[in-house]
């Protein structure tokens, strides 16, 4: 079944429920990176139940797993997160039973080999009181979907960078099992998990989830800007540049004044409009692009760059570019 616009863009799901209790949110904190030293004391009420359990902000973002797109015709192998918004109404109790709402906003081709980008929004309420908690809004970028004959529209701009350097970094390591202890929260995508499909796809390894990514950066603002007060972020967008493997470190720069968070609750829903949040490129290593180009030799094959020397991974299995 291949991509149809007008069966796209009437996608809609009503009344979706769905319960969550401390099990989950700790075990998101874990699977972002909290916990990794179990004396710190400022990150611990996030993955230990003793006293009032707090909550990570963009947890929000796997609590209403709406089906919206599973049989929406694209390749699913091929499909990889573009945008994560989110909007919090209220900060999230440690438990509770989540109504949701889920819908296509706009759906774009790029053309034939170029894939195609999906928008949705998930509005979710509280089922106790019937009041907004959170809305999440989502781009999906499905790589092997192009020419399906939708608009070509170039899709909404993304949030300026800013010119000046970052007033603040933080740099967060990940675990190189990570993708296999965060699909735990419910995305089994064996592109995080399977070697072979990874190859298969043009990765040279498992990638990390870029949901993970997205909570190691609000991880980041937490310890950096909010002092660990869950509650002081009220929205966090980004936007996904390019993948991360597990083992790599993630680096979040933030501009002061730039996030509308000065003397006021943190809102890190610019995250994305001051410097993506990305991992720092080990020094002396290749840039992303073929091998076979960085030493003049024949011309890849490969549509995808092999990052052959960018990691570890794709040395033990690559023969070498095939000349064209």
């Amino acid at each position: 079944m291949a991509l149809n616009y007008e069966h796209l863009m009437g996608l809609k799901r009503e009344g979706e429920r769905f319960r969550y209790g401390d099990r989950e949110a700790m075990l998101y904190a874990i699977g972002i990176g909290m916990g990794e030293d179990p004396l710190d004391r400022n990150e611990l009420p996030y993955v230990f139940e003793q006293g009032a359990l707090k909550t990570v902000p963009t947890m929000a973002s796997v609590l209403a797993r709406v089906p919206l797109l599973k049989d929406c015709g694209y390749d699913y192998t091929k499909v990889v997160h573009g945008e994560q918004g989110l909007t919090l109404h209220r900060p999230l109790p440690g438990e509770g039973e989540l109504i949701a709402s889920a819908r296509v906003t706009a759906a774009y081709d790029k053309g034939a080999g170029k894939g195609a980008v999906i928008y949705t929004e998930t509005a979710v309420r509280s089922a106790a009181d019937g009041k907004p908690m959170f809305t999440l809004r989502s781009s999906t970028f499905a790589r092997g979907d192009g020419g399906f004959g939708g608009p070509a529209g170039p899709g909404p701009a993304p949030h300026p960078i800013p010119e000046r350097k970052p007033d603040v970094s933080a740099t967060l390591q990940t675990r190189k099992d990570q993708a296999l202890l965060y699909r735990l929260n419910g995305d089994r995508n064996p592109l995080h998990a399977d070697p072979d499909l990874a190859l298969r796809v043009g990765f040279p390894a498992p990638i990390l989830h870029g949901l993970c990514t997205y909570g190691v950066a609000c991880r980041a603002i937490l310890r950096e800007i909010a002092a660990y007060d869950h509650t002081r972020i009220t929205g966090f967008d980004v936007r996904f540049s390019s993948p991360v493997y597990p083992g790599e470190a993630i680096a979040t720069p933030r501009a002061q004044g730039h996030h509308r968070h000065q003397q006021r609750p943190v809102h890190a829903g610019s995250l994305s409009s001051t410097w993506p949040a990305r991992r720092p490129r080990p020094a002396g290593s290749p840039s992303p692009r073929c091998l076979s180009r960085a030493a003049a030799a024949p011309r890849c094959r490969r549509s995808t760059p092999c990052r052959a020397r960018a990691h570890p991974a794709w040395r033990s299995r690559c023969g070498g570019c095939p000349s064209a």
